[in-house]
């Protein structure tokens, strides 16, 4: 399900080669800690967790409240449990701009290594998207995407949308594959986290639910029809509250009206399926649930769903300089005691646990 999202500020520049070093080969020595003492699914869970997440990428030394924090953090992983992917049984594909286009391909190439269909996968990391994308309308265009999995088939997802306007990127979070009740169009997360709220059109609300079963019966009706409604609803636009009076300047019922034909032709069976359909974007799922509360009487959720809330320094600076020789004492010490305990000598992990429950 989705756990939560957390909201950053846009900040640029690079990433120090010196300290991107540091920052892999700790995240690697976290994840072979993670995994050896709990599993890869106590891994996955942590990183579905944005305050968990938050945490780690401030551990390794990146500034804690930038939007890089997500990208750089995601990119160390990755990189530092590169070549131990089958011996952790923990697989990550991720991408930035475009590049996020080929998690599918790197998906399905470790397809050998996994218990189930990987197609599975794929189709959980394409809807995570969509859904944060089109179901879940609150000014934020996905550009990053966070895929991690294990073999039985268990997924995380952390992906990040940009708001161009308020120059401020929301984070999503996700934890999936392992509960049969889990739904993508309905209540999948648990929090959402950040400091900025605004209107959103909620589908994956349960306030929703009526408004995605008419959206979805609205789908397999004639084109000309629908684009006839909507033309009609833009006509009586000085008599609709302000929030809808902005929401249809957007919607064209003439471009609209091919798409609807491609729906018409599918005849999804619910707003899932719906969803999932190539071409089924933002305005077409928008027009639909416009439709549904106007037209129909369905409620729809309009409340963003963001809560506000909110080791070794940071790469700007703040709140210091990273300490070079600290981090490397620190990679040291975790190395060491990751390589005793599977000798069997387990007297440092144990410290750690202890230093864990230690109050001052």
């Amino acid at each position: 399900m989705r756990t939560g999202t957390a909201e950053l500020p846009l900040h640029y520049g690079e990433t120090p080669h010196w300290l991107f070093e540091r920052m892999r080969e700790l995240a690697r020595q976290i994840a072979i800690l993670l995994v050896d003492e709990f599993g890869p699914f106590e891994l996955m869970r942590r990183l579905a967790d944005p305050f968990w997440f938050q945490a780690l990428g401030s551990l390794l030394g990146f500034d804690w409240h930038s939007s890089g924090l997500t990208t750089t953090t995601g990119a160390a992983l990755k990189e530092g449990i590169r070549g131990l992917e089958k011996e952790l049984g923990l697989f990550i594909a991720r991408g930035k701009g475009a590049t996020s286009r080929k998690a599918p391909e790197e998906i399905e190439g470790w397809g050998p290594e996994l218990k189930v269909d990987p197609a599975e996968l794929v189709y959980a990391s394409r809807m995570s998207a969509k859904v944060d994308n089109s179901a879940l309308q609150d000014g934020y265009q996905i550009y990053h995407h966070l895929f991690i999995f294990d073999r039985e088939g268990r997924w995380a997802v952390v992906q990040q949308g940009m708001n161009e306007q308020t120059g401020y990127a929301r984070r999503y979070h996700w934890l999936g594959g392992h509960r049969p009740e889990f739904s993508f169009v309905e209540e999948p997360h648990t929090a959402i986290c950040c400091d900025r709220r605004g209107e959103a059109l909620n589908l994956v609300s349960r306030v929703s639910g009526e408004a995605r079963q008419v959206s979805a019966a609205l789908a397999c009706e004639r084109p000309e029809r629908l684009a006839r409604e909507l033309q009609q609803l833009r006509e009586k636009v000085l008599s609709l509250p302000p929030r809808h009076r902005l929401l249809l300047e957007d919607i064209h019922p003439e471009r609209l009206e091919k798409i609807f034909l491609r729906t018409y032709e599918r005849q999804p069976a619910g707003f899932e399926e719906l969803l999932s359909l190539e071409g089924v974007g933002p305005k077409t799922v928008r027009a639909l649930a416009l439709l549904s509360e106007l037209v129909y009487g369905a409620e729809l959720d309009w409340r963003d769903p963001a809560r506000y809330s909110f080791a070794h320094g940071g790469k700007d600076g703040h709140p210091y300089p990273v300490d070079r020789r600290g981090y490397d004492r620190t990679i040291a010490v975790l190395r060491k005691a990751v390589e005793q305990a599977k000798l069997g000598r387990r007297e440092k992990l144990e410290a750690l646990k202890r230093l864990a429950t230690w109050e001052a």
